[in-house]
C-alpha cells in the first residue's frame, strides 16, 4: 500500500490513473450520452466528463495550487486548444489530462483506449502516465529517470531502416488535415513493415516507448493527446519533435515520434510527400 506524501507526484499520477481506468472499464458498453465534437468522428460521452472530473478531483486534493488543463474542459476546437495549452505555458505545475484517449474505440467496444496524465513544470513536461486499463498495463516515465512499464524500465526499439519499421498513425478529425495525413500513409505503406491506425495517440507513443513501435506520426493533435507520451519515448531512448524536425514543446500539434533511429528519414518522406501538416 502506498503512502501518499505532498510532494510524490509520481505515486498520486499512478493511483490516479488506475482510478480513472478502473471506472472507465467498468461503464464499457454501459454509456448512455453520446455527442459530437468537430465531426461524427470525434466523439465524446458522459464517461469522458465523469472521468475527468475524478481524475481533477483526485489530484487537486494533493496539489490543489496546481493548475489543470483537460480535455473536457477546453472549447471545441484547434483554435481554443491552442489558446488553453498558451494560458498555461508560465503555470509552475500543471497537469494535462485526456481522460480517454480513444473514445471512440472505448464506445464500440474496442479494447484499444487510455488514460493520460502529464504534468509540467514551467511548460516542461517533468512527468508522464499512460494507462491502458483493459490490458492493466501501467506506462510511466519521470524526467532523468527513465520509463517503465511492470517495473521493467523500458527502451525504443532497434530498428534503423523504414523498411524494418511498424509504425502508427491516426486520422485527424479535421477534413484538410485528414487530406494530408492520407498522403503521408500513401507514400510510406510500400516504404515500411507496416502501419497501424488503432485509435489512441497516448497509446501508441507509450508503444513507440515499449519498442513495439517504430515511430508514429500524427497531425492536429492536442497537448493533452502527446504530453505523457513523449515524455515516455525521450525517457526510453528516442526522439520527439514537430513533424518539421524542431524540438518537441506543449504547443506542438503535428507530432513525429520515433526510436530515434529513423527519424530523420521518417520526416523526410513526410516532407517529401507534403504531409507535415506545415
Amino acid at each position: 500500500m502506498y503512502t501518499v506524501g505532498r510532494k510524490n507526484y509520481t505515486v498520486v499520477a499512478i493511483n490516479t490513473a488506475s482510478k480513472a481506468g478502473e471506472w472507465i472499464k467498468s461503464r464499457c458498453g454501459k454509456h448512455s450520452n453520446i455527442k459530437t465534437k468537430l465531426s461524427s468522428h470525434d466523439l465524446v460521452t458522459e464517461v469522458d466528463r465523469g472521468c475527468e472530473t475524478m481524475i481533477r478531483n483526485l489530484l487537486q486534493t494533493y496539489f490543489p495550487d496546481h493548475s489543470f488543463l483537460g480535455e473536457e474542459g477546453v472549447e471545441v476546437g484547434p483554435e481554443a486548444s491552442v489558446k488553453a495549452v498558451d494560458s498555461i505555458q508560465e503555470a509552475e505545475y500543471v497537469w494535462i489530462v485526456d481522460p480517454i484517449d480513444g473514445t471512440t474505440n472505448f464506445v464500440h467496444g474496442f479494447p484499444f483506449y487510455s488514460v493520460s496524465i502529464a504534468l509540467a513544470h514551467k511548460g516542461e513536461v517533468i512527468l508522464g502516465v499512460v494507462y491502458d486499463p483493459v490490458h492493466d498495463e501501467m506506462f510511466v516515465a519521470e524526467k532523468g529517470k527513465g520509463a517503465y512499464l511492470r517495473g521493467q524500465k523500458m527502451e525504443v526499439s532497434k530498428e534503423n531502416e523504414l523498411s524494418s519499421s511498424l509504425l502508427g498513425t491516426g486520422f485527424p478529425v479535421q477534413e484538410n488535415a485528414l487530406a494530408t495525413n492520407l498522403k503521408g500513409i500513401q507514400t510510406l505503406s510500400n516504404k515500411v513493415r507496416n502501419i497501424r491506425t488503432t485509435g489512441s495517440a497516448a497509446l501508441h507513443l507509450a508503444y513507440v516507448a515499449a519498442g513495439r513501435m517504430s515511430g508514429f506520426w500524427e497531425l492536429e493533435l492536442n497537448a493533452w493527446d502527446i504530453a505523457a507520451g513523449a515524455l515516455l519515448i525521450k525517457e526510453s531512448g528516442g526522439n520527439v519533435t514537430d513533424t518539421k524536425g524542431e524540438p518537441y514543446q506543449l504547443c506542438v500539434r503535428n507530432v513525429l515520434a520515433t526510436n530515434g533511429l529513423i527519424h530523420h528519414s521518417l520526416q523526410k518522406e513526410l516532407a517529401n510527400a507534403e504531409a507535415t501538416g506545415f
